[in-house]
């Protein structure tokens, strides 16, 4: 893709972003892009981040170390924005200085632990099942204000907020209600006090549906199509097998 394309489309979407923003009456800079590179280049990334992009969103483990590696870029932020198994915990404890998937109580533990092993406190995300999909991960909402409890007490980690991955659908508006129900899950976790004070972010939102998920509150929107084009059908031959990790944002 020529540079120039991608600095027009990162400049689009942060204009829809401000867009929606502003129609639901808060201010644009309370939304952070997260660029979704998952199979995009070490130049690609380079060239978004030229073009003002601080937030990199990768899926998979070895593909993430390989990248930061190669772009010591100071100021980025690497979110993991997909699934995160826990015998990679480690790993992802070490390359990403947000993860956005904390699923169970136990994956959690095991974070915390690995963080304090690190002298580090890691800045996490809840991820909260709101449909019953089996291909998606995340904590039941019947289970999530006892867990979310416990996983605020824990000294490892920095409890950020939730995050959502609501069914993918056609229609934006018929995704508003997930995303919806996510910040109502936000707010009244923060009325109980159940957590510390730096919660209240809400990861939720991908290119098809972002506009709605500002609308309804989103903090952190990760988007990739709308800024990079249509993902390669397969896995690139330049990244030698590195390992999947599971779903991200789109």
């Amino acid at each position: 893709m020529p540079k120039a394309v991608l600095v027009e489309r990162i400049a689009d979407v942060r204009r829809r972003i401000e867009a929606a923003a502003l129609r639901s009456a808060r201010q644009p800079g309370s939304v952070r892009l997260v660029a979704v590179s998952k199979f995009r280049t070490v130049d690609e990334i380079r060239e978004a981040v030229e073009a003002g992009i601080a937030d990199i969103g990768e899926s998979r483990i070895q593909e993430a170390e390989d990248k930061r590696r190669r772009l010591p870029e100071p100021g980025l932020t690497w979110h993991l924005v997909g699934r995160l198994q826990s015998n990679k915990a480690k790993k992802a404890v070490q390359i990403f200085d947000v993860i956005h998937s904390i699923d169970s109580l136990e994956l959690a533990r095991r974070v915390d632990g690995l963080a304090r092993e690190q002298n580090k406190k890691q800045p996490v995300l809840i991820q909260v099942q709101l449909a019953e999909e089996e291909s998606k991960q995340g904590l039941p909402v019947s289970e999530l204000f006892a867990d979310l409890e416990r996983m605020t007490r824990l000294p490892g980690l920095e409890v950020w907020g939730l995050m959502a991955l609501p069914p993918y659908l056609q229609d934006p508006e018929e995704v508003r209600p997930f995303f919806r129900r996510l910040r109502e899950l936000r707010d009244t976790a923060r009325a109980r006090g159940l957590v510390g004070p730096a919660f209240g972010q809400l990861s939720m939102g991908m290119s098809h549906d972002f506009e709605v998920a500002v609308e309804e509150g989103a903090t952190l929107v990760r988007i990739g199509t709308a800024l990079f084009g249509d993902r390669p059908a397969s896995e690139p031959s330049w990244l030698g097998g590195a390992g999947a990790a599971g779903e991200d944002g789109r």
